[in-house]
């Protein structure tokens, strides 16, 4: 007779598992295929599990055949979607669906020159990187040198300008190959990064944050302890849930967060996902003093300071209690605090 009693409990679901099911739920029960959303998160999620090297089962890419035998025909009525159908298809591959579509796809946009219609740089370096993962063209060294010259400038990410922060990051994504070779930056880059960094925690902005610390670690760099420590409490809020009010969630927090997790050794993809849907939600995080701060500098006018020491007190008292904890994380976090806080301040525009 055997003594092993059955409590019923749920098997905790491997983390191939997990991927199976978020795999499903971004292909077929999110957003429609013809939706161009779809084609962001669809990238968005193949590409966070390509870049962490994720190992996954037959099963999982079931969603996605059908898919990935017709991107062919999608890019040549959709070339305006290019970037998206080629990461989609060179991801899947590099996961492990098939082999040489993706090669015929460069080939089909090098000849188009579809490349030549992007007025941004950061999108034709992101061109640029999509292509040379099937040897198609060659580097592009004036444009590698305008990516440089932009995120080496630190003064512009001392400032709040969140566009010009996702843009430093993804240009070092793009510079590593998602960190397969080093970026090769200059030191005044790496402070850049320090600076972008600063302010994503000073605005509690995890996503942004999370960008930070795998743009750093890409660079050879180690992020700051108390930044990568706030990123793996935050990942503790999030639910995952069958259904919401809308797909307008937290499912971009939700990868970017685990994709950094692959790379800082923590748990990653928290949750388990429901087969029949999937709408994330997170905790909120603590109220930002980023706004008081800049609030109380701007009303300071011809008095402000760019001396931390001089003005730490006052702006602690500005921000209240709690962004006082904020702020104190924010100043240990890095010995850049001071040179950061110089250009936060705009005492030097006066």
């Amino acid at each position: 007779m055997s003594n092993v009693v059955s409590l019923g409990l749920p098997r905790r679901l491997s983390l191939a598992e997990r991927h199976m099911l978020l795999m499903k739920n971004f292909a077929c029960n999110r957003r429609k295929s013809d939706d161009v959303f779809w084609l962001k998160e669809n990238a968005e999620l193949l590409n966070v599990l390509a870049s962490s090297g994720a190992m996954l089962s037959e099963e999982a890419f079931e969603p996605y055949r059908q898919v990935y035998h017709g991107l062919r025909e999608r890019l040549q009525f959709f070339p305006q979607y290019y970037r998206f159908l080629l990461s989609i298809c060179l991801d899947l591959e590099d996961l492990g669906i098939g082999a040489g579509e993706g090669t015929a796809l460069c080939d089909w946009v090098q000849r188009m020159g579809l490349v030549d219609a992007e007025l941004s740089d950061l999108q034709r370096a992101e061109a640029q990187r999509l292509l040379s993962r099937r040897g198609v063209g060659t580097e592009d060294a004036a444009l590698t040198r305008r990516l440089k010259h932009f995120i080496a400038r630190s003064d512009t990410f001392a400032l709040p300008n969140k566009k010009a922060a996702y843009e430093l990051t993804h240009i070092v994504f793009y510079l590593s190959d998602y960190g397969v070779k080093h970026p090769m930056l200059d030191e005044n880059a790496i402070v850049s990064l320090e600076f972008a960094g600063l302010l994503a925690y000073l605005d509690q902005d995890v996503d942004l944050l999370a960008e930070v610390c795998v743009a750093m670690r890409f660079a050879g760099r180690r992020p700051s302890v108390i930044w990568e420590d706030w990123i793996a409490r935050q990942m503790r809020g999030f639910a995952l849930r069958a259904s919401g009010p809308s797909a307008n969630d937290a499912y971009h927090e939700y990868l970017v967060t685990s994709w950094w997790a692959q790379f800082a050794d923590q748990p990653s993809f928290p949750g388990v996902p429901d087969a029949a849907g999937l709408f994330v939600t997170r905790d909120v995080a603590g109220k930002s003093p980023l706004r008081a701060m800049s609030e109380y500098m701007f009303h300071l006018g011809p008095a402000r300071s760019g001396d931390w020491s001089l003005m730490r007190d006052a702006l602690s008292d500005a921000v209240g209690a709690d962004g006082e904890v904020i702020l104190a994380g924010a100043e240990q976090s890095s010995d850049r605090f001071g040179a950061f806080f110089e250009g936060f301040s705009r005492a030097d525009f006066l």
